[in-house]
């Protein structure tokens, strides 16, 4: 499993070290998307960040049913390999459903837990998103995996979801700037043949049945930006205890500033909780 991480010489107290902070990214993609916050949280903290198996520049998952259980499991054994016994954890859409059954699974080693952007669909749009949002892609001697994969990754910016290409599926967000979605789509491209595996356990994740089982204190957050706003009340009802927060996103400075202090406010308050015992 292949992570980033972000590892400034932090002052001990008492001889003891902040808590780290693992982050889990969204599909498609890989960790790479969450550099902006991996740098800025690091300032703090130390941070881990891994490609989720079958994207990025993880190996691929043992089979192509792997459920999110499967995938919180070999997530909790790369951070044992790390040394890493208590954590906070952030979970961004597919990650963060990773991160919800690491909560569940340990509640005594997770102290807080951000989930940024959480999806509820219907089982009609579940059955739907199945059969359409993240094909398996063939690989050709033309290369047409490239210009699939690139236009994929472009129209999630334009359509919600991306293959419904009509006005009522229209996202009014603009796309982002050309080197942006060259580096998502290259990061996509390197798990042609596996990326599909992670988002169809994400989509298939059955979040009524499992988000009410945390029991970890939890900042349910959604950028305004982001297509799974429409689901924030729904997921604030599943979990009433979460403190809910709607930021401005990571899109450009100003944003990131924003948001990295409102995550900060919620990881570093009762401060006495924030360094390892």
């Amino acid at each position: 499993m292949h992570y980033r991480t972000a590892s400034p010489a932090l002052p001990e107290r008492d001889g003891i070290s902040p808590i780290p902070l693992v982050m889990l990214h969204a599909s498609p993609g890989s960790a790479k998307l969450l550099e902006p916050l991996i740098a800025r949280l690091g300032n703090s903290r130390a941070v881990y960040a891994p490609d989720t198996l079958g994207n990025g520049d993880s190996s691929a998952p043992v089979s192509d049913k792997a459920d999110i259980r499967y995938f919180a499991q070999v997530h909790v054994q790369a951070i044992d390999q790390l040394g890493i016994e208590r954590f906070d954890l952030y979970g961004s859409h597919t990650g963060a459903n990773i991160a919800c059954e690491i909560a569940i699974a340990h509640p005594g080693r997770v102290r807080k837990l951000i989930l940024d952007g959480v999806s509820q669909y219907t089982d009609d749009e579940r059955d739907d998103m199945l059969k359409h949002y993240a094909p398996g892609v063939a690989i050709d001697m033309n290369g047409s995996q490239l210009a699939w994969i690139y236009q994929f990754v472009r129209d999630v910016y334009l359509f919600w979801p991306w293959y419904k290409r009509d006005a009522a599926h229209r996202r009014s967000i603009g796309l982002p700037s050309a080197d942006e979605l060259h580096d998502k789509a290259v990061e996509v491209i390197k798990a042609t043949r596996t990326y599909h595996i992670p988002y169809r356990a994400a989509i298939g994740y059955d979040k009524t049945s499992r988000l009410p089982l945390v029991r970890v204190p939890t900042l349910l957050a959604c950028a305004q930006t982001d297509m799974f706003l429409e689901y924030f009340d729904r997921i604030c009802r599943l979990m009433p205890e979460a403190q809910p927060l709607i930021t401005a996103g990571t899109g450009n400075a100003e944003a990131l500033e924003n948001t990295v202090a409102q995550y900060l406010a919620f990881l570093d308050a009762q401060d006495e909780n924030t360094y390892l015992t």
